[in-house]
């Protein structure tokens, strides 16, 4: 299983390229929190079934165990990923909202900063060059080059919208790491199940108090929003399983690989055309990808 991680990673960038292009229909007449619910809403449901296969399918004698730095860990990982979307979306209402979207994809690099300091990661040196160049490439590739009208304002969002989803992304792999006596992939199944379910109820619970025409909207597209549940709960599944078995700087660099999909999804699923310029920063990504792999 120690390539697998590869594999999942891939489906998990896939997926979340789909996501996002069906996010981006969706917000034309959702708010951003029926956007952000719509990651979750049929996810929970769908990681439940996927639990149940999975035990159906690979039964094991272990029982599992909750300890109580479990679930610390994922109460703040589901609650940074629904803040990390959040900026996310804030982001396009800034004046030159294009820096601040490649500010946020330094995931990766912020990921790989905090797990060294803090949880004791350790990364090679190639590791490393192919982090920070992967970040630099999709940096170049949202058009972070381009600083006409940049404020505080944008770079304070932005890496405040990476922080946010690097911390998610680690906390996901400690909460992983806290059910020892399980298989990767059950471990995996039960972080999911887990994080996807806090934010769908909470969420749930929230809009239902306080906003219920997002719940009205949502229903009228009811079937963009299974695409944008369906599509995320596969990429979650991906993210969630490969970082149970790798490092996240080096997943998250792997998963870069994202925007080469998104690319292609924007030329022959909306018809955008590519830049030239974009070729150069393409070629960056497959490079750090090649270089993660290897160390």
């Amino acid at each position: 299983m120690s390539m697998s991680w590869i594999l999942f990673t891939l489906m998990a960038a896939f997926m979340q390229a789909w996501r996002n292009a069906f996010q981006k229909q969706l917000s034309t007449t959702v708010d951003v929190w029926g956007v952000t619910l719509a990651r979750f809403l049929f996810g929970f449901p769908l990681a439940i079934l996927y639990i149940e296969g999975l035990y159906q399918f690979s039964p094991i004698e272990q029982a599992v165990h909750f300890t109580q730095q479990y679930w610390i860990y994922i109460a703040i990982a589901a609650a940074s990923q629904i803040l990390a979307t959040a900026l996310m979306v804030q982001l396009f209402k800034q004046k030159n909202y294009a820096i601040g979207v490649g500010l946020a994809k330094s995931e990766a690099i912020l990921a790989a900063i905090i797990g060294v300091v803090f949880l004791s990661d350790h990364l090679s040196l190639y590791a490393w060059f192919g982090v920070i160049l992967g970040g630099f490439a999709v940096f170049l590739l949202s058009r972070g080059h381009q600083f006409a009208g940049f404020s505080p304002k944008t770079l304070m969002i932005g890496i405040g919208s990476g922080l946010c989803f690097a911390i998610t992304s680690l906390l996901v792999r400690e909460a992983s790491l806290e059910l020892t006596n399980l298989p990767q992939l059950h471990r995996a199944s039960w972080v999911l199940v887990s994080v996807i379910g806090l934010q769908c109820i909470s969420m749930l619970l929230y809009l239902a108090l306080f906003s219920r025409k997002t719940l009205v909207a949502m229903w009228e597209r009811i079937g963009l929003t299974f695409k944008v549940s369906l599509c995320s709960f596969l990429a979650s599944l991906g993210w969630f399983t490969a970082m149970s078995m790798m490092s996240v700087p080096i997943v998250k660099t792997l998963g870069q690989i994202e925007i080469l999909f998104s690319l292609l999804i924007s030329a022959y699923f909306f018809k955008e055309k590519l830049a030239k310029a974009e070729h150069w920063g393409l070629a960056l990504v497959v490079i750090a990808a090649i270089l993660v792999i290897w160390a």
